[in-house]
């Protein structure tokens, strides 16, 4: 259930068991409280002098007339201490009471009353009403014992007032550790989407979203251990673009850019998922071809000629292939170099060219 749907006694689980056992502990009793009412009359004669001489002094403290502000909120605050100073005769102390205690306390927690304050002026109150009390109870026997439930009377309220200083407290700190839980969560996420962002960009070649050389290094190693093991064919496709520079110098290298661009854009598009499109240099593309033999790494090759030179008619493409040797020590750097030598030997030949 929602606070707001709750009352303040609700809220702080104040039943008629912990009222008894709170005036229990202050040795106040029913018969005790409800002889309180026998002065009610005389508090209620006294009212208007009590309520003008508390608030006079109440003004007269800086920090006081700060919290009070103006006029009108003076006049709300006499009205509701006429209230309190009556309730305290009103010979029944329950669940009413209680929670009209525990909103005094709600209050004055919400304008910033502190501790400090609201106990000065607990004592001034209580000092104003005993003075009542003195001129009018003449039996000085009666007078001490009126006095004294009065005294525990007011200690009973200011520990239900303090309850909900306390309770607003505890309130703050569990929202202000909630709001940092949501902070702390937000953080890991933007700091984890972050770390994704940046260890992407580490493996990316940013303008073409093709794997960068090292990455491709990495790959190869693992593609070709996975090969020789499970004894699956494994092709190396390396290849770039002819006289590239003369591209970049007669029509700029926005032009070069956009040719890089497409090329990565068609290997992502129409080569399978467990292929390994790589930047690995330059106007230089590798693509590693698990499970793939070299007469399939020819036809993929066709293809991406067939689809460059339809956009590009004047630009041709150079490939070299190799098929990894399954019963050889040779490793992925010598057969990157090994595919290099063979995509210079297809440069010997007019238009694009495969050399396998």
């Amino acid at each position: 259930m929602r606070r707001t749907e709750q009352t303040l006694v609700e809220q702080m689980q104040i039943n008629d068991v912990e009222i008894q056992h709170r005036m229990s502990l202050l040795g106040l009793s029913s018969n005790s409280l409800s002889s309180l009412l026998n002065y009610k009359p005389i508090i209620e004669s006294a009212i208007e002098n009590v309520v003008n001489e508390f608030y006079k002094k109440q003004t007269e403290v800086d920090e006081i007339s700060l919290l009070i502000g103006d006029a009108d909120t003076l006049t709300r605050l006499r009205d509701a201490q006429r209230q309190y100073i009556i309730d305290l005769f009103c010979g029944r102390y329950e669940h009413e009471y209680v929670n009209n205690r525990l909103r005094i306390g709600m209050v004055h927690k919400r304008i910033g009353v502190e501790p400090k304050l609201y106990l000065s002026a607990v004592c001034t109150l209580k000092e104003l009403i005993f003075n009542v009390l003195r001129a009018t109870i003449s039996d000085q026997a009666e007078l001490n014992q009126t006095l004294n439930i009065i005294d525990k009377l007011i200690y009973f309220d200011t520990t239900l007032v303090f309850d909900t200083y306390i309770d607003s407290l505890v309130g703050e700190i569990e929202n202000a550790k909630r709001r940092t839980e949501v902070y702390a969560k937000g953080l890991e996420e933007k700091v984890a989407q972050r770390t994704q962002e940046l260890e992407k960009l580490a493996k990316l070649d940013p303008l073409t979203n093709l794997y960068n050389r090292r990455v491709m290094q990495e790959l190869l190693q693992r593609d070709l251990a996975r090969a020789r093991r499970h004894k699956s064919p494994l092709t190396i496709v390396y290849f770039d673009l002819d006289d590239f520079k003369s591209v970049n110098d007669t029509q700029g290298h926005l032009k070069g850019d956009e040719v890089l661009k497409y090329i990565g854009q068609y290997l992502l598009e129409n080569i399978r998922e467990i292929d390994i499109p790589c930047r690995y240099g330059g106007d230089e593309f590798c693509v590693i071809l698990p499970d793939c033999e070299i007469d399939s790494g020819v036809n993929i090759c066709e293809k991406l000629i067939a689809a460059f030179e339809q956009q590009y008619p004047e630009l041709h493409l150079s490939f070299g292939l190799i098929a990894a040797p399954l019963d050889s020590t040779v490793d992925a750097e010598e057969l990157i170099n090994r595919a290099d030598k063979k995509m210079y030997q297809a440069k010997e030949h007019i238009g694009s060219y495969i050399m396998r």
